[in-house]
C-alpha cells in the first residue's frame, strides 16, 4: 500500500524510522518531507501529504511533529481526511475501526520509537468496522460538504 509520510523538523527523525518500518512491512512510503532538522512550517508539508490521501494517490498517511497536534489539525482541514492523533496503539487502532481514520498523527516529543512503531502497526492493521459507525462518519463528511460514503 502507498502511504503518504510527512513531518516538520521536530518529527524528522521519527519520520525516517516510519519510512524504514513501512518498507520493512512491504508498503511504499511516499515522502513529502521534510528532509532535515532545519526549521520548516508543518502546514507546507502535511497539507500535500493529506491531499495525496484525499485524492487516492496514497491509501493512508502518517504525519509527525513535536506534539503531532498541529499536524493533525492541518490534515483534518483537507476535505475527506479523518486524522487521528495517537500516543498509544489503542487510540490508533480505534481511530481506524470507529472513525475510518485515513491519516495517523504522532508527536516525536510524546512517543518513543517502540510506542510509535506499535501505533503505526495498529493503524495499518486496523479496519473500519462499519455498522453503527457509518452514520457518524457520514455526519462528519456532511460537515465538510462531502457526502462520500466512508470505508
Amino acid at each position: 500500500m502507498r502511504v503518504a509520510v510527512a513531518s516538520d523538523h521536530a518529527g524528522f527523525l521519527l519520520k525516517k524510522q516510519i519510512v524504514e518500518w513501512l518498507r520493512e512491512l512491504g508498503h511504499e512510503p511516499v515522502d513529502f518531507g521534510t528532509n532535515s532538522e532545519e526549521p520548516v512550517d508543518y502546514p507546507d508539508l502535511v497539507a500535500p501529504a493529506a491531499r495525496a490521501v484525499a485524492a487516492g494517490d496514497c491509501e493512508l498517511g502518517v504525519v509527525m511533529g513535536g506534539s503531532g497536534t498541529g499536524e493533525a489539525i492541518v490534515a483534518n482541514k483537507v476535505r475527506g481526511i479523518r486524522c487521528v492523533e495517537a500516543a498509544d496503539p489503542v487510540t490508533a487502532r480505534l481511530g481506524r475501526q470507529h472513525n475510518d481514520a485515513n491519516v495517523l498523527s504522532m508527536g516525536s516529543r510524546i512517543v518513543g520509537s517502540e510506542v510509535a512503531r506499535a501505533c503505526l502497526t495498529a493503524f495499518l492493521e486496523g479496519r473500519f468496522e462499519g455498522g453503527r459507525h457509518v452514520r457518524r462518519v457520514e455526519k462528519i463528511a456532511e460537515l465538510e460538504g462531502d457526502r462520500a460514503r466512508p470505508g
